[in-house]
């Protein structure tokens, strides 16, 4: 096999919340909710650069596909990295996610 990510998927609680603030708060392109006829199919897609996507998707469908029960949300569970090259760039960013919507559960959650 050889090794390649094309999507990395956040279980989220509210996905109208996540997809707000990927698309409308930071800016990323996104088709938006998609698979509402289906249960436990919507989903939204973000493209992040050539050949990698960001899904967002419903807990409750996640822990159904993979067979897992439900449990509370931690925010320690995942991160996604944005690096900068300075500290002020680090300000500016922190800056946008919050003018975003971000707070200490993150978008979605």
């Amino acid at each position: 096999m050889k090794p390649s990510i094309s999507v990395i998927t956040l279980a989220v609680d509210d996905l109208e919340r996540a997809v707000a603030f990927y698309r409308d708060g930071l800016g990323l392109p996104t088709k938006g909710i998609i698979g509402q006829e289906f249960e436990h199919g919507a989903v939204a897609f973000f493209d992040l650069q050539a050949g990698l996507r960001l899904a967002v998707w419903p807990r409750k469908s996640l822990v159904h596909d993979v067979g897992i029960p439900l449990q509370a949300a931690s925010p320690g569970e995942f991160t996604i990295g944005h690096n900068v090259g300075s500290k002020e760039e680090v300000d500016q960013v922190m800056e946008e996610v919050k003018k975003a919507g971000a707070g200490d559960q993150g978008p979605g959650a």
